[in-house]
């Protein structure tokens, strides 16, 4: 049996060129799932705080000083994609890391069922690296490429080190991400086949 899916696009604001990546994901993925995929998708290592900001509500993990702040977070784990379509939401924003400020736009495309024999989620494509953890925004990153890219910049080896290695701004990690979102594919699917066989085996 096959399961509705949307095709779900997530830009790097800021990024020229662009930092992208496309994820065919169940209608059943949660905010909070949907963090744990971009964290893959991009290779972040998920260091900092994130909230999604979906129309005027903002989603991610409560804090009590939100009160504080007069702001009231909603939990990402208790909305999915399929309630945001519903609502008639087909673009919102994914922001992590408060310091740094990444933005990232989410768009909610395709809507279809999945292929027979497709495990969900899925990675499309993609394009471009994102910028490390801690580099310092946008124009951090800049800076940061700029001395990385250039042997002869008198910041190179300095941040080449600081990166732990070379950078290679076309390499996205896919095979790395696939494997990753494979598995979390595998994982859910064991709970979706015993909800699916439940009624037949009462059945019995």
């Amino acid at each position: 049996m096959s399961e509705a899916v949307a095709r779900i696009r997530i830009e790097l604001e800021g990024t020229d060129p662009l930092v992208w990546r496309e994820l065919d994901l169940p209608l059943s993925t949660t905010l909070a799932a949907l963090h744990d995929l971009i964290q893959v998708a991009m290779r972040w290592q998920d260091y900092h705080l994130h909230e999604f900001l979906v129309g005027d509500k903002i989603y991610g993990v409560p804090d009590p000083e939100d009160e504080v702040f007069e702001r009231k977070v909603y939990q990402s784990r208790s909305i999915r994609l399929a309630t945001l379509i519903d609502r008639g939401v087909r673009e919102f924003l994914y922001v992590y890391d408060f310091g740094d400020n990444w933005q990232h736009r989410i768009t909610i495309g395709e809507v279809r069922q999945g292929e027979a024999g497709i495990e969900y989620p899925r990675f499309v494509a993609g394009a471009r690296r994102a910028p490390p953890e801690d580099v310092g925004s946008i124009s951090g990153f800049e800076e940061f490429l700029e001395a990385a890219l250039d042997p002869e910049h008198e910041e190179h080896e300095r941040m080449v080190e600081w990166y732990g290695g070379p950078f290679d701004p076309d390499d996205i990690d896919e095979r790395m991400v696939r494997l990753i979102i494979k598995d979390f594919a595998a994982r859910r699917r064991g709970p979706l086949k015993s909800h699916r066989s439940g009624g037949r085996r009462r059945g019995k």
